[in-house]
């Protein structure tokens, strides 16, 4: 059985993909900001995450992972402002997202 995986087309983005197969391509940049992910994109690890710029999430969904895509731009967005306005956050996501958070340490 073969392990190999589509690589994404392009050198700066990143494919992430949930349990239930939805899928995201972000800018590799915005990504990077979770040391985990970093850590799995390394080209130095024998990750296959390094080799294939993909990463596949086994316990997270696609609406939970929609909202981690959509923190990376959020963090990216704001990263020098003073003024940053707060992010929606639906409260039936609030405890998922904090596990998220702790396990891609951001």
């Amino acid at each position: 059985m073969s392990t190999t995986a589509p690589k994404t087309q392009d050198e700066n983005s990143v494919l992430l993909v949930s349990n239930d197969n939805h899928t995201f391509i972000l800018r590799k940049s915005s990504v990077m900001i979770s040391p985990a992910i970093k850590s799995m994109l390394d080209k130095k690890s024998n990750f296959e995450e390094a080799q294939f710029n993909r990463v596949v999430f086994k316990n997270m969904n696609g609406v939970v992972l929609e909202k981690v895509c959509e923190y990376f731009y959020y963090r990216e967005k704001y990263r020098d402002a003073t003024d940053v306005p707060d992010m929606e956050i639906p409260p039936e996501l609030a405890l998922e997202l904090l596990m998220v958070a702790d396990f891609l340490c951001t």
